[in-house]
């Protein structure tokens, strides 16, 4: 697998719940995009704002309700975290798809259709198993911007260090002006 190189400030969607949102245990019990149930502890990190909303958007397809009908007291807080340099599985860069062995347009396949995560769990579980800090690999969110990224971060040892916690409606709703 290839790597790129990533670092610096990362956003975590949480439940304003979880105990400690940059705790990895909470995807190795469930799973995830690059991680299947009962395996090892990730922390599913986004590389902007506007990748956070898509994230909240995703969550919500096929609701009933939009993110304007949620409590803001129970809504996804975003917390920002401090990812320290290293190399990443690259799912970023079209040969790094290549090379992980996803198709060059991931998250989509050469039919336009969104890869799931049973095609994701073996590539991270590989990763983990090589030792990787991570998985760097474009949003698949469905209304993620163009270049958004995310970033599967592995708990190995010690924690993410947190910088602070936003909740809903300070985050979630673009301010007058903003590029989203």
């Amino acid at each position: 697998m290839r790597t790129i190189r990533r670092r610096g400030a990362y956003l975590r969607v949480a439940d304003p719940g979880w105990r400690d949102p940059l705790d990895g245990r909470y995807s190795r019990a469930r799973g995830g995009r690059w991680n299947p149930p009962e395996s090892f502890p990730v922390v599913y990190l986004c590389g902007s704002i506007a990748v956070a909303r898509a994230v909240v958007l995703g969550r919500l397809e096929g609701q009933p309700f939009g993110p304007e009908d949620l409590d803001s007291r129970t809504a996804p807080v975003l917390v920002a975290a401090s990812v320290p340099q290293d190399r990443y599985v690259d799912v970023v860069t079209s040969r790094g798809c290549l090379a992980a062995g996803l198709p060059e347009a991931y998250p989509r396949d050469g039919a336009r259709r969104r890869i799931g995560w049973s095609r994701c769990q073996p590539v991270g579980q590989a990763a983990w198993d090589a030792g990787a800090p991570g998985v760097a690999c474009r949003s698949a969110a469905p209304q993620s911007p163009p270049g958004g990224e995310e970033l599967a971060w592995f708990q190995r040892r010690g924690r993410l260090r947190r910088r602070r916690t936003r909740a809903f409606d300070d985050w979630f709703w673009p301010a007058s002006g903003e590029v989203t």
